[in-house]
């Protein structure tokens, strides 16, 4: 896999190959490591550093120390060893600084039940020592389609509008970071879609943003970077366009008008695979290539014989990135 690794803080090439101006590390990360009492090591020697004013999407399968990553940033968690900085601010050293700097929205929907919108996002804001600000608490709410609610008891609001209520909280401090730790989970497509534009528009306000999410598709909509991690490791850290470019692939599948158990001796060489019982054939290309080999495999079909009554192509998505990424460290 060392020939996958990006480096954290390296910049993309234009096609010019001249490197764009490139952001300062807001967070710095070198050497992190997490073991618990129990000797699990969930982080293992983790680098990375986080862009300002980027999206940056952390991907990983359960257990691989996404959450673990987020809690020892926002001091939840004791590291085991390494270091991290926030703003230029050690976590340890300067933690109350450093904090002040971050907000984050956890997976779970940890909210006062019986409080009102406006009064739990007040409250949090004076959790950081700011004082009050109604005109700022009201913009918060009202970017995340929450004047409405407002007044509403936290218990009596849907699954939905809860998490746009721990975004809110989060933000009452006017943080500089945002963690959002699986911010879409539990909520419908449509309400997810208004959440996307949400982490946009704060993008565009120069917030800093570190998403976790099971919607790869989610990441491939919005990350500008994209790192995976597995088994406490971060595997590759990359632009997310250079990303979709250097893994990218079409499929080409082939229905056959009659299924097949072996592929004729012409076809041999192709990389093709029989597939959905026999009845299809699946090719894999490179777009980025000047030649495809298409047509020349679509001779040899003909000439063994074989015919098909549909053709379909499928691109690479990120989520196939991914699920190739982990695979190949399972392996």
């Amino acid at each position: 896999m060392d020939d996958e690794i990006g480096d954290p803080g390296a910049a993309a090439m234009s096609q010019e190959g001249v490197d764009p101006v490139v952001a300062p590390a807001v967070i710095e990360i070198r050497g992190l490591e997490k073991t618990y009492g129990n000797g699990f090591q969930a982080l293992k020697q983790v680098d990375l550093d986080i862009r300002k004013g980027e999206i940056f999407a952390l991907l990983g399968p359960n257990g691989a120390g996404k959450t673990t990553l987020i809690s020892i940033v926002c001091g939840i968690v004791n590291k085991t060893a390494g270091t991290v900085r926030v703003a230029g601010h050690d976590i340890i050293d300067g933690f109350r600084a450093a904090r002040r700097q971050i907000g984050l929205v956890p997976q779970e929907l940890a909210t006062d039940a019986f409080e009102t919108v406006w009064n739990t996002v007040s409250f949090s804001r004076g959790l950081f020592g700011h004082g009050r600000n109604p005109a700022l608490i009201a913009k918060i709410l009202e970017d995340l389609s929450l004047t409405d609610k407002k007044d509403s008891v936290i218990m009596a609001l849907s699954g939905g509008m809860k998490r746009r209520v721990m975004i809110a909280k989060a933000l009452s401090h006017e943080p500089a970071i945002l963690f959002l730790d699986e911010p879409t989970a539990g909520v419908d497509v449509e309400l997810r879609r208004g959440m996307w534009d949400v982490v946009l528009g704060l993008r565009e306000k120069g917030v800093t943003i570190i998403l976790t999410t099971h919607y790869i598709a989610e990441a491939e909509e919005l990350a500008d970077r994209v790192g995976v991690i597995n088994k406490g490791k971060i595997m590759l850290v990359e632009e997310k366009d250079r990303l979709m470019k250097r893994f990218a692939q079409k499929r080409l599948t082939l229905s056959l008008s009659e299924p097949i158990e072996r592929l004729p001796p012409v076809l041999d060489g192709f990389g093709l695979e029989i597939v959905a019982g026999g009845n299809e054939l699946s090719y894999a290309f490179d777009v980025t290539g000047e030649r495809t080999g298409i047509t020349k495999l679509l001779n040899a079909i003909r000439d063994a014989g074989l015919t098909f009554h549909d053709i379909d192509t499928r691109q690479n998505s990120l989520e196939d990135i991914f699920v190739d990424l982990v695979g190949q460290q399972g392996s």
